[in-house]
């Protein structure tokens, strides 16, 4: 089991820092779309990167991939919301469906791992 969350640990993390680095410009865009202002799109991308980085040093020390598991889901709830807001048909929300769920389940296997 601890082999399975680390990998999905250095999975969602990666996929956290491409998104908010390398496609930075389509956040840029998507946050545009929705109407939503640039100081909530900053803070997102800072909570964002955090809860990454705390999965990665969970890969350790168990407590922060709990931390981080449960910081990007609760910004993949604010996500899913968003899109149900705007109607976007549901192939934009697989995304972060899918980091929701996986993040849930790194919490999950390391509260477990960290409680016995």
């Amino acid at each position: 089991m601890e082999k399975l969350t680390t990998g999905l640990q250095a999975l969602v993390a990666a996929s956290v820092f491409f998104v908010w680095t390398v496609r930075y410009s389509n956040i840029v865009e998507e946050f545009k779309h929705y109407g939503l202002p640039g100081w909530l799109r900053d803070l997102v991308g800072i909570l964002k990167l955090t809860f990454a980085l705390l999965l990665l040093l969970g890969i350790e020390r168990k407590f922060f991939a709990v931390a981080g598991g449960i910081g990007i889901a609760l910004l993949m709830v604010c996500a899913f919301i968003t899109h149900l807001r705007v109607k976007n048909p549901v192939f934009k929300m697989l995304p972060c469906l899918t980091l929701l769920l996986l993040s849930l389940l790194i919490a999950a296997i390391n509260y477990r791992l960290l409680n016995g």
